[in-house]
């Protein structure tokens, strides 16, 4: 007797959207009392040191910025993505690169992080799961997600809309209710400056090490 045998259901490949860069540069930097993008590390502004890891790992990359600050020398020589939103902090330039660019995944890093390397960026890319919403490190000091660098998938845009439309714009509170995957913090990677005291310090600690 002969069986007829069921061929095995085959699926096609599930295919990744690309990955963009998104360089939020658009803060007001009160806190610093001077632009953040403009402080230099090394020899180099940080903007242009983060632009440069986001060009590396990435297939295309964009600065995001206030319509203000679009012809500020820094900035104009860089693809810029310009705030649709008023007033809402970093969920404006997230926001705005996915409804300039939405079939693609936005690769999200703040311009005040002077210690991340290239090597944490492919790390979170390599980690990157597409059947999420987002990709991200967990904090080292909370085990939240840090959302100022993460990945953020195509699918991540309606959450983070309708939470800013619902008056909340905290890109973390997104994460945290979206299906993130999340990593492991890299070390002391993602420790921001938002200080002339600890810029002073960062500056101490990086300049030995260039």
């Amino acid at each position: 007797m002969i069986t007829a045998r069921t061929p095995p259901v085959t699926t096609a490949p599930t295919i990744a959207p690309p990955v963009y860069g998104l360089l939020l540069a658009g803060g007001a930097s009160r806190r610093m009392q001077r632009d953040k993008a403009q402080l230099v590390y090394a020899g180099e502004p940080q903007l242009l040191r983060a632009w440069h890891l986001l060009e590396a790992v990435t297939e295309r990359a964009f600065v995001s910025v206030r319509d203000s600050q679009r012809q500020d020398s820094l900035r104009a020589g860089l693809p810029q993505i310009v705030d649709s939103y008023d007033a809402i902090g970093p969920a404006a330039g997230i926001l705005s690169a996915q409804q300039a660019y939405p079939h693609v995944a936005w690769l999200v890093i703040a311009c005040d992080l002077p210690l991340l390397a290239e090597s944490t960026l492919r790390q979170l890319i390599d980690a990157r799961d597409p059947a999420s919403d987002a990709t991200a490190f967990s904090s080292r000091f909370d085990g939240l997600p840090e959302p100022l660098c993460a990945l953020w998938e195509p699918s991540s845009q309606m959450l983070l809309r309708q939470r800013v439309e619902a008056g909340s714009c905290c890109p973390r509170k997104t994460l945290m209710q979206a299906r993130t995957t999340l990593l492991a913090a890299p070390g002391n990677a993602l420790d921001n400056i938002n200080t002339p005291q600890e810029f002073e310090q960062m500056q101490r600690q990086i300049e030995p090490l260039s």
